[in-house]
């Protein structure tokens, strides 16, 4: 199974593209969200968050969000220490998974694929890009969030321009026609490629 890692800024669209790439008959997982189900679920997942954070982590089993949010984003240290602990889970559960889809490839979806090490356990990476001004005003406008807020949470993110020199394919997201037509095409690519 080809397994592609899909990565871009805030507000490049990620969602949009993966949505795209879910009609043409690809598996899309979405990294974020299988880290947060596994933290709740993963018995050995939880039990080494318990070990490095305390059993205040975890309320009658269930996973103490604001508890764990503020002993990470006040301490790099301990966030990377909580990487450490979750991202190698989600690969393993991502490698798993994809063993059990059907079709010619499967996507992993991650605004931090190559900080987490999925980038490790694809074969091709995609980035999704906009101009910076247009990846602001989209993430104001779907987080409710300031301009300040926005901007503090790009500056910690690779740029699109970093994020394009590393992958293998390049979509810019400006419209959702053109979105499509690349989507197509890349699709086409790699089915082109596996057979």
């Amino acid at each position: 199974m080809i397994k592609i890692g899909l990565c871009g800024t805030i507000g490049s669209g990620k969602s949009t593209v993966c949505r795209l790439f879910e009609q043409l008959g690809v598996a899309v997982y979405i990294a974020d969200d299988m880290a947060k189900e596994l933290m709740c679920s993963d018995k050995t997942l939880i039990e080494k968050i318990v070990a490095a954070f305390g059993s205040q982590c975890y309320n009658d089993g269930v996973l103490n969000r604001a508890f764990l949010a503020q002993q990470v984003f006040s301490d790099d240290s301990k966030r990377l220490l909580l990487n450490s602990i979750v991202h190698p889970a989600v690969c393993s559960h991502f490698v798993a998974w994809a063993e059990c889809q059907t079709g010619n490839y499967v996507i992993v979806e991650s605004a931090i694929l190559f900080e987490s090490g999925l980038s490790d356990v694809v074969d091709r990476t995609v980035a999704v890009v906009v101009p910076q001004s247009v990846a602001l005003q989209r993430a104001m406008e779907r987080d409710g969030a300031s301009r300040e807020a926005i901007a503090q949470r790009m500056a910690v993110q690779m740029s699109a321009e970093q994020l394009a020199s590393k992958v293998d394919y390049t979509i810019e997201n400006i419209t959702l026609e053109s979105a499509k037509a690349q989507v197509e095409s890349i699709d086409r690519r790699i089915r082109d490629e596996i057979s």
